[in-house]
């Protein structure tokens, strides 16, 4: 017994002094700005490179050759400097953060965030506080992407007021947010969008074949669990205790009861959300509601797509109903200067999404992320494995391309030609083919600086940690990422050898 308890103190010591290391590498690399520059200026290389050795691939559903786009040319220059600007402001993201902070600005200077935070301590089981952040961020993907621009900066606030540290709680939610991005109890924008992308696929084998947003839905209701109870065992267990205890400068706020004025703002609050719920409700319950989308359906409404712009007005008017409930706001200017702060915030964000931002559009226009997917495709295919072997293989191949690309739509739109064809012609679904990579997809989304929103975390990281780099982040999720990725293909199996189906006529198998 004591034995045992030496060999896992040893593996313990073993896997905190890979982590340290991991992250002293990491944060040995240039500041992230600059990293993401040197990565723009390598694509460029690489492009003439890959062009000088002939590098290409053949499309296996199209058959067209798939040549590099060498940017160290006149045309390359040309649109490097046309595009510059596009590529920034054309980030996803950028205009996603933006308008959010704008919302939650003036939730968080009116003192709502920190209210609602309060009562949510006072409130909450202090043991199940992990897990309701990890389940909360698996929850929120079901509004695209608010949690990142919400959730994750409130579980470190969160986390700091009951005297934990507020990095393993960020950690926890993203974890949450960005590992366990394909779980969930509800169909979110991602399921409709993979899905149409996975049948347009599907149709290069079978020209009849439809596939269904709800074409996973039984296995990522079951994996909203498994993640969420592993994301709380990884954040108790390994990340927190490695963590130690907080010595930062952000001081710990004390929680006190609320006052009446908070008591009165935040009823002020609640019935700005009950008067737009009800708003919200009579645009979608009838049939031809003015919130559904031009097909009658809700997936495709402006309340799914447009939950960005939704959450800044539901942020905005709760906030300014709390301000002027509790006499923190007096006149406009109040929720004004409120906004004005939460952009003061971003101004690393800014400078890093620019250089990710070039980064991103060069990777994308040498074609070189989809010369090395068809080259991984072919590798699997000549492979000969059975479905288990075969199927971790593809969520390992997923897992390293996430690492090189961002937008999991994005991807899936450049690989499900490739690989649902493939494995359709092997004798698997689409359905499984969809479901594979988005296991794949969503473990390496908290390590892979490609991630869309990475820079962002690593901003909300120094405002506990100032030092804080890619290094510091990469050392934090690994043990999520490696966690997660062992359970759920564990998961996968179980489910590949008893045969149940991933959604609603949604099978494992497909015959031509």
């Amino acid at each position: 017994m004591i034995d045992m308890e030496n060999q896992l103190a040893v593996r313990k010591s073993l896997f905190n002094k890979f982590l340290n290391f991991t992250e002293k590498a990491g944060n040995a690399l240039p500041h992230p700005a600059t990293l993401f520059a040197i990565f723009a200026v390598s694509v460029l290389i690489l492009s003439g490179l890959a062009e000088f050795f002939g590098w290409n691939a053949i499309h296996p559903g199209t058959k067209e050759i798939i040549e590099p786009v060498n940017l160290l040319t006149v045309e390359g220059l040309r649109r490097i400097l046309l595009e510059m600007v596009t590529n920034y402001t054309s980030f996803a993201p950028l205009g996603i953060v933006l308008v959010a902070m704008l919302g939650i600005g003036i939730a968080d200077s009116s003192g709502l965030i920190g209210t609602v935070i309060r009562l949510l301590v006072l409130s909450a089981p202090k043991h199940l506080l992990t897990f309701i952040l990890v389940f909360a961020g698996v929850i929120s993907n079901t509004a695209s992407d608010v949690g990142y621009v919400l959730l994750i900066p409130l579980a470190g606030i969160i986390f700091l007021s009951v005297g934990r540290h507020p990095l393993a709680g960020m950690a926890a939610a993203f974890a949450g947010v960005s590992g366990g991005f394909s779980a969930n109890l509800l169909l979110g924008t991602v399921d409709p969008l993979l899905a149409g992308l996975s049948e347009e696929a599907a149709r290069i084998i079978d020209a009849a074949y439809t596939v269904n947003p709800t074409a996973n839905y039984y296995f990522m209701f079951v994996s909203t669990f498994l993640i969420s109870i592993a994301g709380t065992w990884v954040t108790e267990k390994i990340v927190e205790p490695r963590l130690g205890k907080y010595k930062g400068e952000v001081t710990q706020e004390k929680i006190h009861k609320l006052s009446t004025d908070e008591k009165k703002g935040l009823l002020y609050t609640l019935i700005t959300f009950t008067v737009i719920f009800v708003i919200i409700l009579v645009g979608i319950i009838p049939g031809e509601g003015f919130l559904r989308g031009e097909d009658g359906s809700i997936l495709n409404s402006p309340l799914i797509k447009g939950v960005v712009a939704l959450l800044f007005i539901v942020a905005g008017l709760g906030g300014i109903a709390y301000g002027i409930g509790s006499g923190k706001y007096k006149n406009d200017s109040d929720v004004v200067n409120g906004m004005g702060d939460a952009m003061k915030t971003l101004g690393l964000y800014l400078v890093l999404v620019f250089f990710a931002a070039q980064f991103v559009a060069y990777f994308k226009w040498t074609n070189l992320g989809v010369i090395f997917a068809v080259q991984g495709a072919n590798f699997l295919s000549s492979s000969g494995l059975g479905v288990i072997p075969l199927m971790i293989l593809f969520i390992i191949l997923s897992a390293m391309i996430n690492m090189l690309m961002g937008s999991a739509s994005a991807k899936w739109a450049l690989m499900a030609p490739i690989f649902i064809p493939m494995f359709m012609l092997l004798g698997y679904s689409p359905e499984l083919t969809q479901v594979v990579y988005r296991i794949g997809d969503s473990v390496t989304n908290i390590i892979s600086p490609m991630m869309s929103f990475f820079a962002l975390i690593i901003a909300f990281f120094q405002k506990y940690q100032s030092n804080t780099g890619i290094g510091t982040i990469i050392s934090t999720m690994i043990p999520y990422t490696i966690v997660f990725f062992l359970l759920w293909t564990v998961l996968l199996v179980i489910w590949l050898l008893l045969g149940f189906p991933l959604g609603p006529d949604a099978e494992l198998y497909y015959s031509m």
